[in-house]
C-alpha cells in the first residue's frame, strides 16, 4: 500500500509537470482510445515507445512507476488469465479441457489486454504524479464549462473529484499504520486460505473507515469555516494558460494516431 502512486503528486519541474491541466487530461482519454485502437504489435510498440518518451519527460524515474504498478499486477494477471482460458477457439488449441481452452488467439488477446492495461495504468500514474489535484480539478471544470447549460453541477463533481484523488494515497497511508498496529498485536494478514485472510481484514476496515469519517466530517468544517459555497459564480486563483508546448504536445499526439492508423491496416 506505501507503493501505490495513483493519486500521488511529485512536485518536479519538467515539462509534463509544467503542461495545462486540461491538455493533460484531453491527452489522457485520447490515449486510452488510441490504445484501444491498436490490434497488432508495431501498433504496441509504437505505444509503448510513447509512454516510455511521456515518462521520460517527466524526469520520474521508470523503476519508481514499476514498483507502484508492482501493487496492481494480480487484478491484471487476474484479467489476463481469464483472457486466456474463456477465450474463443481461434488458431491453434494448445489445450483443451471442458470449456476451457487455450488457443493461439486467446494466448495474443492475452498479450494484448496485458499490454494495454499496464499502458493505461503508467499514463494514468503520470497523470497524477505530474499534476496536483487541485489543478486536475480546475481543469475538469473548464472542461465541463458546456454542461453548464443542462444544469450539470460541475464545479461540485471536479471538487469530488479532486478530494478523492487528494485522499487516495492518505488514506493508503492510514491503512498501512493500522496494519502495523494490528500486526505488533498479533494479527498476521497473510496466514492461513482466502476466507481467513478475509476474516483477519475485518479488524482494519473497522477503523479504517471509522479514521475515513472522520476525516471526511474535519474537511467539510474546515471548508465552512473558510465560507466555501458551491455556485457557478466562484472565482479560481489558478488561472489556466494554453501554451506553445501544449500545441506540440498535440502535433506529436497526431502523429502518433496517424502511425497507429497506418499500423492498423498491415
Amino acid at each position: 500500500m506505501s507503493k501505490f502512486l495513483f493519486g500521488r503528486y511529485l512536485p518536479l519541474d519538467s515539462i509534463v509537470h509544467r503542461l495545462d491541466p486540461r491538455n493533460k487530461l484531453m491527452l489522457s482519454f485520447c490515449y486510452i482510445i488510441l490504445v484501444f485502437l491498436a490490434n497488432n504489435w508495431l501498433s504496441y510498440v509504437i505505444l509503448i515507445a510513447f509512454t516510455l518518451g511521456a515518462i521520460r519527460a517527466s524526469t520520474i524515474r521508470l523503476g519508481f512507476f514499476l514498483r507502484g504498478i508492482r501493487p496492481l499486477i494480480w487484478l491484471i494477471l487476474f484479467t489476463v488469465d481469464l483472457q486466456l482460458l474463456f477465450s474463443p477457439a481461434g488458431g491453434h488449441v494448445y489445450w483443451h479441457w471442458a470449456f476451457i481452452n487455450i488457443t493461439q488467439f486467446g494466448v495474443i488477446n492475452a498479450g494484448y489486454i496485458f499490454i494495454r492495461f499496464l499502458l493505461i495504468i503508467m499514463m494514468s500514474t503520470l497523470l497524477t504524479l505530474s499534476t496536483q489535484p487541485l489543478d486536475i480539478a480546475t481543469g475538469l471544470a473548464s472542461l465541463m464549462k458546456p454542461l453548464r447549460w443542462v444544469k450539470v453541477p460541475v464545479d461540485t463533481l471536479a471538487m469530488m473529484l479532486s478530494i478523492a484523488l487528494r485522499f487516495v494515497p492518505t488514506l493508503m497511508d492510514e491503512a498501512q499504520k493500522i496494519m502495523n498496529a494490528q500486526r505488533a498485536r498479533g494479527v498476521d494478514f497473510g496466514e492461513g486460505g482466502l476466507f481467513k485472510q478475509a476474516k483477519s481484514l475485518l479488524p482494519l476496515m473497522v477503523p479504517l473507515f471509522m479514521s475515513a469519517f472522520n476525516r471526511a466530517e474535519d474537511l467539510s468544517i474546515a471548508m465552512e469555516a473558510r465560507g466555501y459555497q458551491d455556485s457557478d459564480h466562484r472565482s479560481q486563483y489558478r488561472i489556466l494558460t494554453w501554451q506553445r508546448r501544449d500545441t506540440v504536445t498535440w502535433v506529436l499526439f497526431a502523429v502518433g494516431l496517424a502511425l497507429i492508423l497506418i499500423c492498423r491496416r498491415w
